[in-house]
Formats: C-alpha cells, structure tokens, sequence
C-alpha cells in the first residue's frame, strides 16, 4: 500500500510537470534608444542602463512600469505564458550609439535568449525605431535581423516607439509591428497589452498576421506631433476607429517619425496588421497614408523665436506660461545645455522664471560656495557651438539636491524613476520675495517628462510666471496642468523644429518638408 502511495505520487508530480509544459515560453527584451544624428556626442556603453533592482525578480519590477514591457508582462500572464525576461537597456536620447555599445548589447540580447530553459515559442521585443548605430544607420532593423536569423521560426511581436523611422525590412522580419498611438506617450502600456494578445492569438492558432506599410515622402514636422490635437489627430483617430470596428484589423499604427534620424527611412509611417487579410492591410494602410499626404500643406511652422517668446510670455496676464525650447529638446538628443532663452530671459528683464541647465561643472562650483553663497559664473553652451554661448548668471545659492525622483503618474514613455544628479538651485539676482527667479543646474541632463522635476527641489510651478521645458511635445502631459498657456519656440540647437537648418545625407530620395 505504500508503494502504491509513492507510485501515485509521482505520477502526480509527473502530471504537474507536464501541463507546466504546456506553457508557452515567451520572451521579453528591450533595447530603447533614440539617436539624433546630429548631435557630435556619441552614446557609448557607459550611458547605458539596466531596469533591474537587486533583490526584485524582473518580472515583478518589470510589471509595474507604465510601459510597453510592463504591459507584455501584464498582458502575458494573462494569457498564461510562462515568461522568460531577458534585459531591458536604454539611454537617454544622445548622438549615434557607437559599435562597441551596439554589438554588446545586441549580442547580449540574443545570448540570453539563446540561454532560454527550453525552446522559446514567441518573443515580445521593444525597440524604440530610431536607434542610429555608428555602422548601422537602421540600428533596430538589424537589431531584428539578427535575432530573427538567430530565431527564424518562432512568433517576434515587435513594438515600436511612435516618434521611429520604421523600414519595410523590419516590418518584413516581424511577424506583427504595433506602434504607440500618443504623444505625449500615454498608452505605452496598452500597447504592450495588444502586442501580448496578438502574440496570444499566434501561439494558440487563431490568429495569422498580415502587414502593410505606406511611408509618404514627407517630414511630418514634430511641432505637430500632438496626438491629442489637430491634424495628428485626425490620423491616430482613424486608426483607433479602424481597431475598434474591423475585428480583422490586430493594430493599426501612425508613427510621426523622427526628423533628426539622418537615415535612408526617416520619415513617418503608416502600418496596419490583420488577421489573415492581405488585402485589407494594403487597402487601409494607404488610405490613412493618403490622408497624411494630404495634411502636407498644413504643416507649416509659424512659432516666434527665442526674444519673441520671452516677450509674448512677459505680455501674458495669466500665468504660469510655459515655453517648449524645442531646439533643446533633450528627449529628441539634444545637449540640455542651450542658453538662447535663458540670455533673453536675462536680457528682458522677465520675472518669476524657471530656466533648467545641465551643468556639472557650474553645479561644484555652486557646491564650494555653500548655501547663501553669491554665485556669479557663466552657465550652460558648453558641449558644442549649436546651443549658444554661456551665459552669465548672478545670484545666490538656494539649495541642493540629490536629484532623484519618482513619478507616481502616467507620462511620457511610462517612465517611473528620474535622475539628475547633484542639482543646485539658484536665486537670480533682481528676485523679489513675492516673485523669485530661479536657474536649476543639473549633473545630468534629463528630458522635463515630469512636474516632480521641479517639485521635488521645492520649486512650485504655479507660483511662478514662465517655465522653460527642455522638449517640445513630451513635457506637455506634465505642463498642461500647471500652465495658462504653452508657447512653442523655434529655438536653435540639434532638435531645432526646421529641418532645414540640418543637411541630411542619407535620405532615400526628395521629402516634402525639407525645403
């Protein structure tokens, strides 16, 4: 009687590990970058990191991001996928990764893959679409060419950021490609969620995409990459209409693309995935491509420059206004150092400012004088000659600040945790008690995706009369709140809003917006 005991007990045990088996072993990853090619700094290794927190299991930390990732774990273990986490790397938006960085982190996203337990059945990938490698100017096209030709017959779900410069290749290497449908990036999660599903829908053999992708030989130029307002809008509405009414249709996606992507396929996109439907991929991929084409004549830039700005925010009888420095957009690459507003911020004698610098070297210095200490140096327009001079700035040391913090909404790109390193804030000289101006310095340069950027230096925004975001479209999810008006500025620097003011090489052919 015993034996027989032990017998059903194995046979128990045995019966367990076989329906764990059953399982499909699906793996995520993630390499996110968006590279401005024209910006002389190149990423390296060493500007790279890792979303992983000693002591939490991956999948823990990984879930609980408002992300594309978060979403294909959330999404996957839904479905009933065992996951397998690989790594997710990114760096902060720069010039060209290099080929060191590249080949490291590519080889050592399909090495873990390859370290699977078993045999993978499907791969969840995130790559953002405008990763620009030294010696790949598509760095995520062969980023997908190699783990598919390490991978070449198992299901890859690819998401994309919606500011990519999509090739036919990648979508030809992918079995399904969803792009994120805001910007501001809000929906990052849900996309992750649709890309689980329609990976679901592969592995259980209900589902068998189909692709087809349209790219109009436009710049769709980024000041109008507002998904919430015209004419963006019009274009993400269809898509989202296209989803809900057609159950064909898996995802339908409008990517603005990236207009400091000097590459072969910089420019927008439109991608439409169905179940099994040829046909009706081609058919409404050019219908939302045609509409595109036709907006080209509306998108024409009438924004004032850096002195217009300062002095329309100065006329404005409601306050907090903030002003985009869109030629500084640190989330499209660029240095976080420019100083052309700041120098008419100086120069008109606004009032009740908040103009943010990265500047290490202005940080120690303000460090050695202490707090109270008569600060009196030039800030900023250190990196290169495209984001002005340094400017020369008098006040007193306010405070310091290490720098991190969380943000506990949804905001651009689903980003939880910030850093910008040692931070000094200083009152500028002319500040009254009832209305103070104040220059932040920073270690690190960090795109303004949150309010808490200012917050948590005990800065509070509706108390001052003009902001200065870093970015063009990213802040405005966390300026719009706080502010009575956001005024774009056509700001120089290696994200300026004309495109005319770079010359790109490597173009496929003529673009409308060029000239």
């Amino acid at each position: 009687m015993k034996r027989f005991a032990l017998s059903l007990s194995a046979v128990f045990f045995v019966t367990l590990s076989a329906m764990a088996q059953t399982k499909p072993l699906v793996a995520i990853g993630s390499i996110m970058h968006e590279s401005n090619s024209f910006n002389s700094e190149k990423t390296q290794l060493k500007d790279w990191s890792y979303l992983e927190f000693k002591g939490e299991d991956k999948l823990v930390t990984w879930a609980r991001t408002p992300s594309e990732v978060g979403g294909m774990v959330t999404g996957g273990q839904a479905a009933g996928f065992e996951l397998y986490p690989t790594f997710l790397a990114s760096a902060t938006p720069k010039g060209p990764v290099t080929r060191e960085a590249f080949e490291k982190l590519t080889g050592d996203l399909i090495a873990q893959l390859k370290a699977a337990p078993r045999k993978l059945d499907g791969i969840l990938l995130a790559l953002h679409g405008a990763l620009v490698a030294e010696h790949y100017p598509q760095g995520d096209e062969e980023i997908m060419r190699r783990v598919r030709m390490a991978f070449p017959k198992i299901p890859i779900v690819l998401t994309h950021d919606y500011h990519s410069a999509i090739s036919p290749d990648i979508v030809k290497l992918c079995d399904a490609l969803v792009g994120y449908k805001q910007t501001p990036h809000l929906d990052t999660k849900d996309r992750g969620l649709q890309a689980a599903r329609i990976m679901a829908g592969m592995l259980n053999g209900t589902v068998k995409p189909t692709q087809a992708m349209v790219k109009p030989p436009m710049v769709y130029n980024i000041i109008y990459h507002n998904t919430f307002a015209g004419p963006m809008k019009t274009l993400v509405d269809e898509t989202i209409k296209l989803e809900r009414e057609n159950p064909k249709v898996l995802a339908a996606t409008v990517a603005g693309g990236y207009q400091y992507s000097d590459v072969p396929w910089m420019g927008p996109a439109v991608v439409v995935v169905t179940n099994n439907d040829q046909a009706l991929a081609d058919r409404e991929a050019k219908r939302i491509g045609d509409i595109m084409w036709a907006q080209r004549d509306y998108l024409v830039l009438n924004i004032p420059d850096s002195a217009g700005a300062v002095k329309q925010a100065m006329a404005e009888t409601k306050f907090p206004v903030a002003l985009m420095d869109t030629g500084d957009n640190i989330g499209g690459g660029s240095a976080g150092d420019s100083t052309f507003i700041l120098d008419e911020l100086l120069k008109q004698k606004a009032e009740g400012w908040v103009f943010t610098v990265a500047d290490p070297a202005a940080v120690q210095a303000a460090l050695k004088l202490g707090i109270g200490g008569s600060f009196d140096m030039e800030v900023g327009g250190k990196t290169d000659g495209m984001h002005g001079k340094p400017v020369r700035v008098r006040g007193k040391v306010r405070s310091f600040h290490e720098g991190t913090y969380m943000e506990p909404e949804v905001r651009h790109g689903g980003h939880r945790y910030f850093e910008l390193g040692l931070t000094a804030v200083i009152t500028v000289e002319g500040s009254t008690r009832d209305l103070e101006s104040y220059l932040v310095l920073t270690t690190i340069r960090s795109s303004p995706n949150s309010i808490r950027q200012l917050t948590s230096i005990g800065i509070e925004p509706r108390m001052q009369r003009i902001l200065v975001a870093k970015g063009t479209i990213a802040p405005r999810a966390a300026y719009e709140p706080v502010s009575a008006k956001i005024i774009m500025v056509d700001s120089p620097g290696a994200t300026a809003i004309n495109p005319a003011r770079f010359t790109f090489k490597n173009l496929r052919g003529p673009m409308f917006g060029l000239k």
